[in-house]
């Protein structure tokens, strides 16, 4: 594919400076572009090094100052960038029409333009929106109901009565409404507590690979519109995530907590149980979260702790064993001075 930079520009309500009929025909990273790819520097650090990228065209921030013919200037250069990356490749359905060897249960429900892998199994009762991409050996379980343009990738398996939106995606390995960790314990055994409540995935989701997300005790799991999950997520019975949310890897969830929207927590972060955790929320890596958080906070730790305080707890952590000497030095002395004062009085 060839777009001129005049092209791109229009595309993109950018504002071009430079010769705008210049051709590029592909994107690249900051270093390994050349002079027909588009690249992107969105921070100050790439921004001094504008000079060090052999690319034909750079996406910059409006307020860029300096004076170049090969850039763009855009709101966003790294949210641009990535429309410019599917101009240049455009997805394209890995499947189309129905398999031979695929399974289709009863009263299955299907909209316009559906693809369905070999192997995949459809239970009774699913509704599939217009444009669903079942991968080989996806799994969805009676009474599912799938949006529109939904792409699940695969070995997924979506288990009895899930609701899952339009435009949503699901990685490799993931599974959706199995039972949630639910035991009441009776004379010294435990015995198990049915799970009668669903999933709930909204709008515009994007699931990673390897996930699991409980169905609810009762009512429902649900994870609200634009959340985004990495890979390996564990989110437990009746938990809720809110709106434009997103879990790094390894975030694990105890039931019936409720995450605000455009929260961040980050790697191999674990949330107890029957928390509240506020809007806009930040959450540090490795932290382990014991008590409700309010709006904005930003924290860190095991216990939390906000996380300005928790930096200087590091700081002090790696000074700990020369201070355990210092103090060792300050007390051999005070009990040297102690006795010297005894024997003075004697």
């Amino acid at each position: 594919m060839e777009m001129t930079l005049a092209q791109i520009a229009s595309r993109v309500q950018g504002q071009i400076q430079g010769d705008g009929q210049k051709c590029i025909t592909g994107v690249a990273p900051f270093e390994a572009a050349n002079d027909c790819d588009i690249t992107y520097a969105g921070s100050p650090k790439f921004l001094k090094r504008l000079h060090e990228t052999q690319a034909g065209a750079i996406l910059v921030p409006l307020d860029f100052s300096e004076v170049s013919e090969r850039v763009i200037r855009v709101k966003n250069p790294q949210w641009v960038f990535s429309q410019v990356v599917r101009f240049f490749h455009p997805s394209s359905r890995a499947w189309s029409g129905i398999s031979p060897v695929a399974h289709v249960g009863q009263q299955v429900l299907m909209g316009h333009d559906v693809a369905i892998a070999p192997f995949a199994v459809i239970q009774d009762r699913v509704t599939l929106g217009d444009r669903v991409t079942l991968h080989p050996h996806v799994v969805i379980g009676d009474g599912v109901t799938l949006g529109s343009d939904v792409e699940i990738f695969p070995n997924v398996t979506i288990l009895n009565g899930a609701i899952i939106g339009s435009r949503v995606t699901i990685h490799a390995g993931t599974i959706i409404g199995s039972d949630g960790f639910g035991y009441t314990p009776d004379d010294g055994i435990y015995a198990k507590i049915p799970h009668l409540g669903i999933v709930q995935i909204d709008d515009d989701v994007e699931i990673g690979a390897g996930n699991t997300i409980d169905r609810a005790t009762y009512g429902k799991t649900w994870i609200q519109k634009g959340v985004k999950t990495d890979n390996l997520v564990h989110i437990a019975h009746n938990v809720v995530i809110g709106e434009n949310t997103l879990l790094v890897a390894q975030v694990g969830i105890s039931g019936s907590t409720t995450i605000g929207r455009q929260c961040i927590l980050a790697g191999q972060v674990g949330v107890s149980g029957h928390l509240k955790i506020g809007d806009r929320v930040t959450i540090g890596p490795q932290s382990g979260i014991a008590g409700s958080i309010s709006d904005g906070a930003i924290v860190s730790g095991s216990p939390e702790m906000p996380h300005q305080q928790w930096l200087r707890v590091q700081r002090i952590i790696a000074r700990l064993p020369n201070i355990k000497k210092k103090l060792g030095e300050m007390e051999k002395r005070l009990n040297e001075i102690e006795t010297s004062l005894n024997q003075t009085e004697t």
